[in-house]
Order: C-alpha cells, then sequence, then structure tokens
C-alpha cells in the first residue's frame, strides 16, 4: 500500500529516514507548501534541478517592465513551472495582479513597493477536488 502522509515544512530528514515522527498534513496543504517553494526559488538555487523555482526572483528589482508586461512574465513562468513540477495537479490556472503599495514602516519613512498577487485555481488529481492558493509579494527586494 502506497504511503499516503505528506510532511510539513520545514523537511526534517533525518526524522523520515530514522523513523521517527515528522509532522503532517493534508494534501492541500502539502501543495501550498510546495508551491510556495517554487514561488521563493529562483532558478539555479537547488542543484537537483536547476529549472526549478519561478522568475519572480528575476523582476525583483526590475522597474521598467510595465505591470502588464510583469503580470505577464510571471504567469507564464508560474504556469510552466508548476506543470511540469507540480504533478498532483491538473488545470493549473495562474492569475496575477501588480499594483504599487505604500508600507507604513515609521511615521516619517513610508516606502511604495510593488505587490504581486497570485492567485493559483486547479484540480487535485487524486481526489478531482477544486484547488486555491493565494499568495503575496512585495518586489525590490522580494519580501512576503
Amino acid at each position: 500500500m502506497k504511503d499516503n502522509r505528506y510532511y510539513t515544512l520545514p523537511l526534517q530528514a533525518s526524522k523520515i529516514l530514522s523513523g521517527s515522527f515528522h509532522d503532517s498534513c493534508s494534501i492541500n496543504e502539502s501543495i501550498a507548501h510546495y508551491i510556495h517553494l517554487v514561488n521563493t526559488s529562483y532558478f539555479g538555487e537547488c542543484t537537483f534541478d536547476e529549472d526549478f523555482g519561478s522568475a519572480i526572483w528575476l523582476v525583483d528589482f526590475d522597474n521598467l517592465k510595465s505591470s502588464n508586461r510583469l503580470k505577464a512574465f510571471i504567469v507564464v513562468s508560474l504556469e510552466e513551472s508548476l506543470q511540469r513540477i507540480e504533478k498532483r495537479l491538473s488545470n493549473i490556472r495562474v492569475e496575477v495582479k501588480v499594483k504599487q503599495e505604500e508600507l507604513f514602516e515609521m511615521a516619517e519613512a513610508n516606502r511604495i513597493k510593488k505587490k504581486i498577487d497570485i492567485h493559483i485555481t486547479a484540480r487535485i488529481k487524486k481526489t478531482n477536488e477544486a484547488f486555491n492558493y493565494v499568495e503575496y509579494f512585495f518586489l525590490g527586494p522580494l519580501s512576503y
């Protein structure tokens, strides 16, 4: 029988290899954790797969792209990465919104940064359930 446990992050390989208890989660949470890893990894960061990651890091300080070009660039990158990497999903659709947002850090030093809202919809192959994922990032420098 196939093991249906999904492990939480951070993954503690020593616990798994020794047979110790490792926190587990639902398939939805596992997929969400994995998508977050894809979103926050830059291409070439993972030695096991040079194509693991997304283009978000490539546009982190890019102030020259229009919001529409930035949005299209991120959508294509995430859709391609998730279709190739996340085999538990089908019908993956990525929607991205780009907007300027004022961050109130101190009374005298407010900053305006680009905010990237990401909404991913798909189907979980195993259960045919609808899957939804929402995350946002601020660019220059990347933060979430």
